[in-house]
């Protein structure tokens, strides 16, 4: 893989990273039962931050494609990941988001017309296994809301990667610019929504405080550029699988900081899913052709 490729695969890899760091700091710094307010203050605060920065709005046709994009990646992703991750056991929630990859592989053939390499859908199916054999405990409950909202919160963002493939960014709009918009329009969705559903914020500790300005600075504003950066310029397959990273690294932060144990079975899942994800970075094979030998030309009687 030649380094600038390789430079913006790791560069987009580090977003999903960080996303992993969502759970403990949800379950450990954040108030209790609070899904939309959560969403909404990492969504908007970052976005309103970006459009101060950038100083630019959309214009023609992306008034309309920035919403859908800030509704499909943030607006109801947000959401639906928070109820998911409240109403489920953490291994649950980490293996609906694992099948992001092959439902994108499934989106980029209906809507883009291509053709995703086998390897990666081998890849997309090895990293869902493997994501479960780290996160799925033998008594995980099952809740058929949370398991809807994390079914719905892949679906969207793997329409939502697939669309912002399919749309690039207007010329002459940076990422930052791209990304701001999509956060603003998707938290202005989740304001009301969490308003009317969950009421006034609570008074927030030092703690809630630290842990809203991570998700929002680091694991939104940040961490999102690289993202959609990563999209815009890699197949769309290929970035999904990266999300991968996301349950890899929040089961490997439960290890080193909550003193969580891993079975020899979780690190088999672990190394199969991380290879799996790497392995999905790499091109196809090219088939060379193998020319056939000549045939003597027939002699004349």
């Amino acid at each position: 893989m030649p380094a600038p490729r390789l430079a913006l695969v790791a560069a987009t890899a580090l977003a999903p990273t960080v996303w992993g760091t969502t759970y403990i700091v949800t379950t450990e710094l954040l108030p209790p039962d609070r899904p939309l307010l959560t969403a909404l203050l990492r969504a908007l605060p970052a976005g309103l931050l970006l459009l101060a920065m950038t100083r630019t709005l959309p214009r023609g046709n992306w008034w309309w494609r920035a919403p859908v994009l800030g509704a499909l990646n943030i607006g109801l992703f947000f959401p639906l990941l928070f109820l998911s991750a409240y109403r489920l056991p953490g291994g649950v929630a980490g293996v609906l988001g694992a099948i992001q990859p092959l439902l994108v592989a499934g989106f980029t053939r209906a809507v883009l017309r291509e053709t995703v390499p086998v390897h990666r859908v081998i890849a997309g199916i090895t990293a869902t296994v493997g994501v479960s054999l780290v996160v799925l405990r033998a008594n995980a409950a099952l809740d058929a809301v949370g398991v809807a909202a994390g079914v719905v919160a892949a679906a969207g963002m793997a329409a939502g990667v697939v669309l912002t493939r399919s749309w690039g960014k207007p010329p002459g709009v940076s990422d930052l610019a791209l990304t701001g918009w999509q956060l603003t329009a998707g938290g202005l969705m989740i304001a009301p929504v969490a308003l009317a559903a969950e009421g006034m914020p609570p008074a927030l500790d030092g703690a809630a405080v630290g842990g809203y300005l991570w998700l929002g600075l680091v694991g939104t504003a940040a961490a999102y550029t690289l993202w959609f950066r990563g999209i815009a310029r890699l197949p769309a397959a290929q970035v999904s699988l990266l999300g991968t990273l996301s349950p890899l690294t929040a089961a490997l932060l439960g290890w080193i900081a909550l003193g969580q144990s891993l079975s020899p079975l979780q690190l088999t899942g672990f190394a199969l899913a991380l290879g799996a994800t790497v392995l999905g970075q790499f091109p196809a094979p090219r088939r060379t052709r193998v020319a056939a030998d000549p045939q003597p030309a027939p002699s004349r009687p």
